[in-house]
């Protein structure tokens, strides 16, 4: 009898439709798992991960062995094979691990070629990734500069889906196959899908702490990091805006903004993005804010107890459901009590994080105490958001 991974099809991976920030591209492996590339550095975080942060990270899957592949049009696949690496894949139902074979296509030929998704394809996209996406508009067709801003500096709000892990996917895929053959194993860490329980995700993605650069960065990498932290509110409040996407139940769009976006803002234009996130197009949901509250505080708590540990670069996911609970916002009723994963907040990122006996840790010298400047940005993000909740 075949073993779980034998004669199985490779696995074809997919976009991540609900990536807002980052700049490695995350795909699609199957409903509840996303991979990357695969770095040794986040892999030995992952490895050694202090229990009290399981609750605030996506659970690591495993690794995988992922290759190129051009089909005869010349569109770019990437294909995880089967069984290279694997968690118990018997655990998975091949009717799911073999997600909808749909097609995608990238031009490979020029670094600015579009990335053409028809209609349909965008449409099957975002009805298997969650519901309630059947609102896209036709114009999907978009050009890198046209996702930053319009010849007014806005950004184009027109967009009913996130343009940016389409962005990073074309870039990442243009890099790999420019140097590398198509046979050629990649391997990727598989993650925890973390916003695949719900229907409408309305995400906010932090780049957290005072400082952003690894251990690892070049003086180059170094200054131009330090740059854009004193640029930023990374500076002044520790924490700084790297994507959002909210749901706008008014016009069933999801309204998305940029790691540009959120460097220009200034303390005050943090705080009205911030109170923009919990905006539906119809109401403030201050209902959400109790429950953010407590789950920073918590995992504020967490962090001080973390000695050895700097989270350079790493982000801050903050996920709540688009889907209005309409008894709880109506009645009042202590939703937040009965429902506790109605929001989330969860570390991600770690490719730059450092810790003493971390195998791949490029500085010798492991650092003291806690992390200062990851703890300065989630104490005033939390004041900010009590600021908020007071209807200040």
């Amino acid at each position: 009898p075949l073993g779980p991974a034998e004669g199985r099809a490779a696995v074809l991976l997919q976009p991540f439709v609900h990536q807002v920030g980052g700049h490695t591209s995350m795909l699609s492996y199957d409903e509840h798992t996303v991979c990357k590339p695969l770095v040794s550095q986040e892999l030995s975080f992952y490895e050694s991960l202090p229990l009290a942060m399981r609750q605030f990270t996506p659970q690591y899957k495993g690794i995988i062995s992922v290759h190129l592949k051009k089909d005869s049009l010349g569109n770019l696949t990437l294909l995880a094979s089967p069984g290279l690496g694997q968690p118990d894949s018997a655990s998975t139902d091949p009717a799911v691990t073999l997600w909808h074979k749909r097609k995608w296509t990238a031009s490979a030929s020029s670094e600015h070629g579009l990335v053409k998704w028809s209609h349909t394809q965008v449409t099957k996209t975002f009805k298997d990734s969650c519901p309630g996406k059947m609102l896209l508009r036709t114009d999907l067709q978009y050009h890198t500069d046209s996702l930053l801003e319009d010849a007014n500096g806005n950004q184009p709000e027109r967009k009913s889906y996130n343009p940016w892990g389409l962005h990073c996917h074309r870039q990442h895929l243009n890099r790999m196959s420019s140097k590398h053959n198509e046979n050629k194993l990649h391997q990727f860490l598989l993650l925890e899908n973390v916003v695949s329980k719900y229907s409408y995700p309305c995400i906010l993605d932090l780049k957290m702490g005072t400082r952003q650069h690894g251990d690892d960065a070049s003086e180059e990498k170094k200054a131009r990091h330090i740059k854009k932290c004193e640029q930023s509110t990374s500076a002044s409040l520790g924490v700084r805006i790297c994507g959002m996407q909210v749901y706008q139940a008014d016009t069933g769009h999801f309204l998305c903004k940029d790691k540009y976006f959120g460097r220009k803002l200034s303390p005050e234009g943090f705080r009205q993005t911030l109170r923009q996130f919990l905006c539906n197009g119809n109401q403030l949901r201050t209902d959400l804010l109790e429950p953010i509250i407590l789950r920073l505080k918590a995992l504020l708590s967490v962090i001080r107890k973390q000695s050895s540990y700097r989270f350079y670069s790493s982000s801050l996911l903050i996920i709540y459901d688009g889907q209005e609970h309409k008894e709880s916002v109506d009645n009042h009723l202590p939703f937040a009590k009965t429902h506790p994963s109605r929001v989330d907040v969860r570390m991600i990122d770690f490719a730059h994080t450092t810790f003493k006996g971390s195998k791949s840790n490029p500085n010798p010298t492991p650092y003291d105490g806690p992390d200062h400047g990851y703890i300065f940005g989630l104490e005033n993000l939390i004041k900010i958001l009590q600021s908020l909740l007071e209807g200040k």
